[in-house]
């Protein structure tokens, strides 16, 4: 019975990746400040309820000390563990670490991700390899989605053992995949601020000018 209890406690992860290294800003993305808080503590902030563990997956022990030091024991950090840098290693050192029976796959610079659509893709995720949200044009969000985890462990060793280290051909090899519409998600996000990265000083910028207008959005109604 016991056994048990410890099998489901951990139904559910967040890997958060957080290994690429922005020349644009000189300094780890997830750590920049944005209204005082570092960015991956938006997106973590966003996961804590929907999840029982969070990963935080980067690419050398430099980082991993310093993201230790800014989320401390919320989340365990992970060092990839392949030596080619790519989103897909990181994807399968944190899918190989994670407990859960699903996975919330994030990068670390979404401040406004959306904890009511991750809520919904988890709510669609039993009997399918991975719900992934689509735009009308095809164009999908593979880091703003939920896997199977052990699926998602297999096929990405496979691919990368074939040389390949895009998302897309990890995807491929997934059968059963739901893809959500963002015309659905506008419902719960009607601006889908939700994919918004931080990719630059303009990005950054217009992100804190976003948060001023919510707090004044919220201050009008109290």
């Amino acid at each position: 019975m016991m056994a048990k209890q410890e099998a489901s406690a951990l139904d559910t992860s967040a890997i958060i990746l957080a290994g690429g290294l922005s020349t644009r800003f000189g300094q780890d993305k997830g750590l920049l400040l944005l209204a005082n808080k570092p960015l991956i503590k938006y997106v973590m902030n966003a996961t804590s309820n929907l999840v029982n563990e969070t990963l935080v997956v980067v690419s050398s022990e430099l980082q991993a000390t310093n993201y230790t030091k800014v989320i401390g024991a919320n989340a365990r950090v992970l060092v990839d563990k392949g030596s080619v840098r790519c989103p897909l290693v990181g994807v399968l050192t944190g899918f190989e670490e994670a407990h859960g029976k699903y996975s919330i796959l994030v990068p670390c610079d979404t401040p406004f991700i959306s904890r009511e659509i991750l809520s919904l893709l988890l709510e669609l995720c039993p009997n399918k390899t991975a719900v992934i949200p689509r735009w009308p044009n095809g164009y999908i969000e593979p880091l703003q989605a939920v896997y199977h985890t052990k699926s998602v462990a297999h096929v990405t060793a496979e691919a990368l053992k074939e040389g390949k280290t895009n998302m897309q051909c990890m995807i491929d090899k997934l059968h059963g995949v739901r893809y959500v519409s963002t015309l659905v998600l506008q419902q719960l996000d009607p601006e889908l601020k939700t994919f918004m990265n931080i990719n630059n000083v303009l990005d950054l910028k217009k992100a804190e000018t976003m948060l001023k207008r919510n707090k004044n959005r919220v201050w009008k109604r109290v």
